[in-house]
């Protein structure tokens, strides 16, 4: 299973393989074309209460992943999807988040490589 995460304002590469939108909102300013989004998985991200009270504040990191991943535990079908997606090749989870070590990318992989 290789699984890479990746700002979605970075440039789009071939070693991206499928890239896989994680964010409920789409990222501001950026056109689908400019983007190259092959799915748009917006049922896997974090639910809006848990994503506002997180508010991307480090100290809330060890938290936030706490609660997200049990969000995902209960959130079968998407999990469900993403796994399929993983089983065709490389993919990419790409996120809009400013903060590149404290995202739920970085959580999400962290609980796929669990």
């Amino acid at each position: 299973m290789s699984v890479r995460i990746k700002r979605v304002y970075d440039e789009p590469a071939k070693e991206d393989g499928k890239r896989i939108l994680i964010d409920r909102l789409w990222p501001r300013g950026l056109t689908k074309e400019k983007a190259q989004i092959d799915l748009w998985l917006k049922d896997i991200a974090p639910s809006a209460e848990l994503r506002n009270w997180f508010g991307h504040d480090p100290a809330k990191w060890t938290e936030f992943q706490a609660r997200y991943w049990a969000e995902l535990e209960a959130n079968t079908g998407a999990i469900s999807t993403l796994h399929d997606e993983l089983e065709k090749g490389p993919v990419t989870l790409v996120y809009g988040a400013k903060d590149e070590r404290h995202n739920q990318a970085v959580a999400l992989k962290t609980y796929l490589d669990g």
